[in-house]
């Protein structure tokens, strides 16, 4: 019997998979064709690494997925990719996405400032559309109103409750009617604590609302989009189907009586590969999107409408690891061995810890030891800071720190340890450069992507949070 990581790992799964596979020379994991040795003995551990180029190749994947769909179903619509800012505000992130021809979503005020930011240093244009959804306070429709004001034609404040549109009235002063959209409340799914998102206006309001405050004001503001957005995601089964359904039928609707609708926004919610067991048909699933807003029209004989998506997680998360060295060993019972890593996974992948996230876990050496049960164990004082379970089964395995077999410089290394696909709301939820659990710090930051003359380049996007910043913060400096 073959006890080794790498036989384990060859007899549960297909490997290697794309994103991952081993370098035949170092024997290290390599993270999209580039092999972490390098980068470990450079840079060190604890580390979070950005490979910039696997933005706009899922952007791209994204965008022929919808084309081929289109062409399929002979649909007559246009197809708008836009990037929630909230999944990552970092602006070697949002200008990598921006170099693929996208558009983008916003959330809170702040995101403005982004939003002119790119604008003066020409990343974007006017015409670029802006989809802002959220529930809006003053500082955030004041914001939205000044960037349609300057000439930002393709604004869509995404109306949240019937009260907002008051805020925009009177505000909104440039002699042409702005455009508007309205997120539908959808239902949440039956294991939810609530029957309905608190985001968005009913839906059996909504044809009245129209009426009562949009009907007859189409020289002042225009309806042109709804918006669905369900928290479990686009997956196929009868609940989103059945959500989505009502949504492209409330479309059809309100298009019978309001000719300046013509586009519907999906949200976002492509899952991305958490675990080497992995399957998803991305193509099936816009295939049965684009039929089904496309049938509908045809029965309802309204006019086929744009298609928005708000990917963020797609977008950004394929594109980041943590790598972490096991800094020691614990056996604490007969049943329990306790890998010790060099950071937190409170402070740095806050959602294993919040929603018990589960990530794309990989030794990143010693493939060829022995393998054992392990958990993995964070270094604050925390009993909750741990990692035990993987995505496809409740447990992990991971190789022995040490082969009995092999004494040679490697087997001296410390066993490193990766977490894949880690791009997507770690570092807004942690809070980047402030103050971590137990002064836990936040671990340098480092950038790959492509320079001028086409090699893939590596620089230092932040050093390993310093103590001195963190006394500023708290006061003591």
């Amino acid at each position: 019997m073959n006890n080794s990581y790498t036989d384990l790992v060859k007899q549960t799964f297909h490997f290697p998979q794309e994103g991952v596979d081993l370098n035949k020379n170092s024997g290290y994991l390599e993270f999209n064709g580039l092999d972490l040795k390098p980068i470990i003995e450079k840079y060190g551990t604890p580390l979070k690494l950005t490979y910039l180029p696997k933005i706009g190749i899922n952007i791209n994947r994204a965008k022929e997925y919808f084309e081929k769909a289109f062409k399929k179903h002979k649909y007559e619509g246009e197809y708008y990719y836009c990037y929630c800012t909230k999944s990552s505000h970092f602006s070697f992130v949002v200008e990598e996405a921006l170099k693929h021809n996208i558009h983008l979503e916003t959330s809170y005020a702040y995101d403005i400032e982004i939003i002119n930011a790119l604008y003066k240093k020409k990343k974007i244009s006017k015409d670029t559309h802006i989809i802002c959804n959220g529930f809006k306070q003053k500082s955030y429709t004041s914001r939205i109103a000044k960037l349609i004001n300057s000439g930002f034609k393709n604004v869509i404040p995404v109306l949240d409750n019937k009260e907002e549109l008051q805020m925009y009235k009177g505000r909104i002063r440039t002699g042409e009617p702005f455009k508007l959209g309205i997120r539908i409340a959808a239902e949440e799914e039956p294991s939810f604590p609530f029957y309905t998102s608190r985001l968005g206006i009913k839906a059996r309001d909504i044809l009245e609302f129209y009426v009562d405050e949009i009907e007859g004001n189409e020289d002042k503001f225009q309806l042109k989009m709804l918006h669905i957005f369900l928290n479990k995601g686009i997956k196929d089964d009868i609940y989103y189907w059945s959500e989505l359904n009502k949504s492209i039928n409330l479309y059809c609707q309100l298009k019978k009586i309001c000719p300046e609708l013509d586009s519907i926004n999906i949200g976002g919610g492509f899952p991305i590969k958490h675990s080497l067991a992995f399957e998803y048909d991305y193509q099936f699933m816009i295939n049965e999107i684009v039929g089904n807003i496309k049938k509908a029209c045809k029965k309802a004989k309204v006019p086929m409408p744009n298609i928005f998506t708000e990917f963020g997680s797609f977008t950004v998360g394929e594109s980041m690891a943590h790598i972490y060295s096991v800094i020691g060993e614990k056996i604490q019972n007969d049943r329990e061995t306790w890998y010790m890593i060099d950071s937190s996974f409170i402070t740095t992948l806050p959602d294993t810890w919040g929603i018990g996230e589960k990530f794309l876990m990989l030794p990143i050496n010693k493939w060829d030891n022995e393998y054992q049960r392990v958990v993995l164990g964070g270094i604050t004082c925390d009993g909750h800071d741990y990692y035990d379970s993987e995505e496809h089964i409740n447990e992990v395995f991971l190789p022995k720190t040490k082969s009995q077999e092999v004494e040679d410089e490697e087997n001296k290394k410390p066993l490193y340890v990766g977490f894949f696909h880690t791009g997507a709301y770690q570092d807004q939820i942690s809070g980047y450069g402030g103050i971590k659990h137990c002064l836990i710090p936040s671990p340098k930051h480092i950038i790959v992507e492509y320079d001028k003359n086409g090699q893939l380049d590596t620089w230092v996007y932040a050093k390993e949070q310093s103590a001195q910043s963190m006394m500023k913060i708290l006061g003591y400096q």
